[in-house]
């Protein structure tokens, strides 16, 4: 395993300083890339594998850019050794060409989404959110095969969203029109007509992606190329508690698309929750369930995922927030070992060249302070590094809730009779489970179709609360499931006005006054049933008449609820493991995570690479509400010189008998401290060919030393001789 991960950071390498970049440079699998509208600038030379260039006119949120072209801006990063790839937003971007009618000798002010008191929904000045007409879809495509001719294969279509508060402007009426052949309705009359006008903006940009990617392909065919899309795009958790609505699942059923990011970061970790009758942050927690709601989401279909972190954020905060936050959501990515690519960061000139506040009660601002720059560097190359794994995280593992797109459809407008406080009738099934320790997993509906799509669930968690079965088939799935020794937890109460929307199960030959009745009948069971547990082939159902919410919003109101989940676990012959942390290894690392309760105590030796000092620990413990990510010094083969963190990229490595040499890399202004594990005490440390060697850095239990100095784009030479 380490041969093959050693063979894997070499390609990396090659390909970050064989200045492959265009049509001339052959397929390199990206491990790390980050999002750009800028040239290349000395501070910010990352050493990801790709810089995606953000839009033919950048990005129109982007105040300093300068006025290259997408061609120039792509030419200073593929001048520098970077893959190059294209990333455009699929609902807004540089587009006042096609909306003040430049393009087309057409005004398209009508297509922007807009809300019941006739606002448009804007990203910015004459930046608007866009109602994907087909018409702006023709011209999202001038884009994709400008980027094609200049010999781009790899294409992001970012962020295709739909504001459920939208769907008042004319295009959408005319929409409307067209895709149910009858007259609009006013989301804010019913239920019925929330639904539909939701699952219509749904509908627009699942068409909206067909239709583009299928384009790149076809394009890229007639150009002798082979494109790649890739779907950007948040969790559908996130999406769900910001009423945006999204094709999110669907997409899996579309040829054209090859990948995804999951756009998970702070911003969305700290959309609060309700748990034991508080309101709070639980950041940690809400990043490992976006990020394994998006993994879910692809892994039956086998198409890549990357992970994204942001060492800030879009709100102006200050930089010990930035800093807390971003450990969280880095650890939380790291639970999942079958992931082991990463867009590093969006936007790395607003992490560098930007100035926030200083502390939480500080009027003063300034640039990012040197420790968590240096700490920052560190962290995001580990991820050059990050292998594959087959662990799983620490806990009682075969949990998992049920997810379904139609989560979008319910979150706005409100109506009398249902209410939904920060998605807790999904989150009320998960945070009384993952805050003990419980890795609890997710399953999309969509994707029941695929035999992988539940085999690694024993007991699903569900409710028809704050979501509704989109077809009918999905329910003969899941009681197959169930038949064949599946065991379903069903909480609810079933009588928010969304049950009664009319839709498969209260249609034609189906005549359901709830969706679950439809899924009960299905396994034997009358309509309506009562609390209870109920057998159905070799398996189970049992069904709790609380909404998931109930368990969250006043204290302890999970206490039944874990009963049951207890109990039914133990039905499979397992006892479900309580404990207040998370630990994975990954290869050399240790990834750990504590959440409420005590500190949890940690023995042996480790690098913490979330010191910027990367100092050797014996023994540590780890705070409550706090995470760390360790080079595990156990797993380690100390005979062989190697780089065990860094704050630089290195390339060109040659390793001799008594040498050990190599080029580092990295952005200027930032301090770079590399720990080194050696065979022998060195002799000799050269940087540069200067003599740097100091005894107080070398540490002889570990048999590493601790080198510092400038980073430099252009490279800085090192040797090692013992």
């Amino acid at each position: 395993m380490r041969r093959l991960l050693l063979m894997v950071a070499a390609i990396c390498i090659l390909s970050l300083d064989s200045g492959w970049g265009k049509s001339d440079a052959p397929y390199v699998q990206t491990k790390t890339t980050f999002q750009t509208s800028r040239e290349w600038t000395p501070g910010c030379d990352i050493r990801a594998d790709a810089a995606m260039i953000y839009g033919i006119g950048g990005d129109p949120c982007d105040d300093g850019r300068g006025n290259a072209t997408f061609e120039q801006r792509a030419d200073t990063w593929a001048e520098r050794g970077y893959q190059t790839h294209f990333m455009t937003g699929l609902a807004w971007g540089e587009y006042k060409d096609y909306y003040t009618g430049l393009w087309d000798g057409k005004k398209h002010f009508d297509e922007s989404q807009m809300q019941r008191d006739e606002d448009r929904i804007m990203h910015g000045l004459m930046i608007p959110y866009f109602v994907p007409t087909l018409s702006y879809i023709e011209y999202l495509k001038t884009h994709i095969a400008r980027v094609i001719d200049y010999g781009i294969t790899e294409i992001f279509l970012e962020e295709p969203e739909f504001w459920a508060r939208g769907g008042y402007s004319e295009a959408f009426k005319r929409e409307w029109q067209d895709y149910y052949g009858a007259p609009w309705q006013a989301q804010h009359e019913s239920p019925g007509s929330a639904y539909l006008s939701n699952k219509l903006k749904y509908h627009l940009y699942y068409r909206a992606i067909d239709k583009v990617s299928s384009y790149a392909k076809e394009y890229g065919l007639r150009k002798g190329l082979d494109v790649h899309i890739y779907i950007p795009t948040h969790s559908l958790i996130n999406y769900s508690q910001w009423a945006i609505v999204s094709p999110e699942a669907s997409l899996a059923s579309l040829p054209g698309i090859d990948g995804y990011i999951a756009q998970v970061w702070t911003n969305t970790a700290k959309e609060p929750g309700f748990y034991e009758g508080v309101q709070r942050e639980m950041v940690f927690e809400q990043a490992f369930m976006e990020y394994g709601c998006m993994q879910s989401m692809t892994a039956p279909t086998g198409r890549k995922m990357f992970f994204l972190t942001d060492p800030v954020e879009d709100k102006r905060r200050d930089w010990a927030e930035y800093k807390r936050n971003y450990e969280a959501t880095f650890a939380a990515q790291l639970m999942y070992p079958l992931i082991d690519s990463y867009e590093v960061m969006p936007w790395p000139n607003r992490i560098y060249e930007r100035k926030y506040r200083k502390s939480p009660d500080s009027d003063e601002w300034d640039y990012i302070p040197a420790d968590y720059a240096t700490q920052m560097q560190v962290m995001i190359n580990s991820l050059n590094d990050m292998p594959l794994s087959e662990n799983k995280v620490s806990g009682s593992h075969g949990i998992s809730v049920l997810l379904s797109n139609s989560l979008m459809f319910q979150r706005f407008p409100t109506f009398e009779g249902y209410d939904d406080p920060f998605l807790s009738n999904l989150m009320g099934q998960v945070w009384p489970l993952l805050k003990r320790g419980v890795p609890v997993g997710t399953v999309h509906m969509e994707n029941l179709g695929y035999p992988e799509a539940l085999k690694d669930t024993r007991v699903l968690l569900m409710s028809y609360s704050n979501m509704k079965p989109m077809e009918e088939v999905m329910h003969r799935q899941l009681a197959d499931w169930v038949k064949g020794g599946g065991i379903i937890i069903y909480s609810g109460r079933d009588d928010d006005p969304y049950q009664a929307v009319q839709e498969w199960w209260n249609s034609g030959a189906q005549q359901f006054d709830r969706p679950s009745d439809h899924l009960f009948w299905l396994m034997g069971i009358p309509g309506g049933p009562k609390e209870g547990v109920y057998k159905y082939g070799k398996g189970r159902i049992c069904i709790l008449r609380q909404d998931p919410k109930e368990y969250v919003l006043k204290d302890h109101g999970y206490d039944r609820y874990l009963e049951t989940v207890e109990k039914m676990y133990s039905s499979l012959g397992k006892r479900l493991e309580y404990k207040n942390s998370f630990i994975l290894e990954r290869g050399c690392f240790d990834v750990v995570a504590v959440m409420d309760g005590p500190c949890l105590r940690l023995e042996g030796d480790y690098i913490d690479l979330f010191d910027c000092n990367l100092p050797v620990v014996h023994g540590m413990d780890v705070a409550p509400a706090s995470q760390k990510l360790l080079v595990n010094l156990s797993r380690i083969d100390r005979n062989r010189p190697c780089i065990l963190a860094s704050a630089t990229r290195a390339s060109d490595v040659v390793s001799r008998p008594g040498s050990f040499s190599y080029t580092a890399k990295g952005p200027v202004r930032i301090t770079n401290r590399s720990r080194v594990c050696l065979p022998s005490k060195p002799s000799s440390v050269l940087v540069n060919g200067r003599e740097s060697y100091e005894e107080s850095r070398w540490d002889s239990p570990s048999g590493t030393y601790l080198l510092e100095f400038p980073a430099d784009p252009e490279g800085t030479a090192v040797r090692f001789i013992w």
